[in-house]
């Protein structure tokens, strides 16, 4: 860390607030007698009266009803991982899930290729964990399921969960679970896809395509803008903190997922599960617009991550059209300025290296085509941010609705299951001490010291005044404007629901990477 040039290293309260929190969990852990301890749980409910130190009103909610098959559809909308889940229009061959395995789960008179054409199935695909190296604990890899998980929208608007299948190859030991199966399997089986669910989602969507893509386009910033270029001034507020943030993350977010994270072998999991991953990476996936499309998400209803981050989006795209509209009159400037050039060319062949399949730019020739590339890097680096680290403990902390590691094999038949399979397959107690410790320490700042030692720069703040001109300051009041609107229209919305979606609302984004 003191490699990195003064402007980017934390400040000293922020360094602070780092150490205060490791110290602090530690000392909490300890104080519980849940430091370091290998015993498996007695039962669920001791886990929940330990794990009580900190909640929050979701996390309540999610202890309550995380075995609902209607919450666990929820959450692959609008719990922290809305990254995932797409529609299914055609069911994989290697899911031969049949007529009759889940004819009672459909609405009455209808069939399996009738929902599929009404647009009413989803797929959650994990194939990218086949194969992955794992963790060794006492003799044994940690088990990582490629599981894949169909999900039903009924006419209600609610999206449950009908078939499971725990890897990529049908077989007699890897049978398709449903919920009319027995209470234990079904509830185990589901724990396992969102075992993986939470691997992809720190691994891919947290830590690479917001932390080390943040990452990619700061370096590049510094690299190629002097700060008096217009980009410069524009950008850099976004990644306040990114590089020192991203030499803790590398540790905390891979620390308890039970991938091997550290190069002794090799062919460690995570850094190949980035590999997989940043192969197929395109630059429509990072568009949110583009991403709903393609996922085919554009009418499933109670979807609040897209309703928001869609106006997020917009606003954000208006306010980038705006202040390079000052800049950039015409093509002309944008394919004239030298350092706008060698700016893109060196994020698409370092940080994308050079994947022509990506669709990422390697140069820009309209004006249109800055805008659209900026607008996706303040969005990635701000509300998509948010979306995929602010919910963490609110729906994480309770360790069986999200488990990062699980420490016994999938079920390979049906009926086998008791109580304390369950229990023996869970984190430790140590580890889910850890794990709840650590989703705090990521999502949430310590509210007693946040507003005069940590103050958050939110989305649509410039407080170093880097824009001097009249019209320019103009233009961010009436971004901060829009915003304003738009978390006017997200608190009248959250005041009709259950479980409220408050991870886009712009007084609660940070503007930069920097948690």
């Amino acid at each position: 860390m003191s490699e990195l040039p003064s402007e980017v290293r934390f400040s000293l309260s922020k360094g602070f607030e780092f150490t205060f929190s490791k110290e602090f969990t530690k000392a909490e852990l300890k104080l519980k007698g849940l430091f370091g301890s290998e015993e498996s749980w007695e039962s669920l409910e001791s886990m929940k009266n330990t794990l009580t130190f900190k909640t929050s009103p979701t996390a309540e909610y999610v202890a309550e009803h995380w075995k609902d098959d209607a919450f666990y559809g929820y959450q692959f909308l609008n719990g922290v991982h809305p990254s995932i889940i797409r529609n299914c229009p055609l069911m994989p061959s290697n899911f031969p899930v049949t007529e009759e395995m889940v004819q009672p789960f459909l609405e009455p008179g209808t069939s399996l290729q009738q929902e599929i054409q009404k647009g009413n199935l989803f797929l959650c695909d994990y194939k990218s964990l086949e194969g992955l190296q794992t963790l060794v604990v006492e003799g044994n890899s940690m088990p990582l399921t490629a599981a894949l998980c169909l999900l039903y929208l009924d006419t209600t608007g609610t999206l449950k969960p009908i078939a499971i299948q725990l890897g990529q190859e049908p077989s007699e030991k890897c049978p398709i679970f449903v919920p009319s199966d027995p209470e234990l399997d079904w509830l185990l089986v589901k724990m396992f896809v969102k075992n993986a669910d939470s691997v992809i989602h720190q691994i891919i969507s947290h830590l690479m395509n917001t932390h080390l893509l943040a990452e990619v386009f700061a370096v590049a910033t510094m690299r190629h803008f002097p700060d008096v270029h217009p980009l410069y001034k524009l950008l850099t507020p976004h990644f306040r903190y990114t590089l020192q943030i991203n030499t803790a993350a590398r540790v905390v977010l891979l620390g308890p997922t039970g991938l091997v994270s550290k190069s002794s072998a090799g062919n460690e999991g995570t850094n190949e599960l980035m590999r997989r991953h940043l192969a197929e990476t395109t630059y429509s996936s990072l568009c949110l617009p583009d991403n709903i499309a393609d996922r085919g998400l554009q009418n499933i209803p109670n979807f609040y991550y897209r309703d928001d981050g869609l106006k997020l989006w917009t606003a954000i795209n208006r306010f980038v059209w705006a202040m390079l509209g000052l800049y950039y009159p015409t093509d002309d400037e944008v394919s004239g300025d030298a350092e706008l050039q060698r700016w893109i060319q060196d994020i698409s062949t370092r940080g994308f290296l050079g994947n022509r399949r990506s669709g990422m730019p390697e140069s820009f020739i309209t004006v249109e085509e800055v805008v659209k590339f900026v607008t996706m890097v303040i969005f990635t680096t701000s509300a998509q941010h948010a979306a995929v680290n602010s919910g963490q403990f609110d729906y994480n902390s309770w360790v069986p609705n999200n488990p990062l590691q699980l420490r016994r094999a999938p079920p390979t038949t049906k009926g086998q299951v008791t109580m304390e399979t369950i229990l023996e397959t869970l984190p430790n107690i140590g580890h889910s001490g850890v794990a709840r410790s650590c989703k705090h320490t990521r999502s949430v700042i310590i509210p007693s010291m946040e507003c005069v030692l940590f103050p958050q720069v939110v989305l649509g703040s410039y407080p170093e005044e880097r824009f001097g001109e009249p019209a320019a300051k103009q233009i961010i009041e009436n971004f901060q404007k829009e915003l304003s609107s738009i978390e006017e229209r997200i608190i009248e919305r959250n005041a009709t629901l259950h479980v409220p979606y408050c991870y886009l609302k712009p007084s609660e984004i940070e503007n930069s990477v920097s948690i």
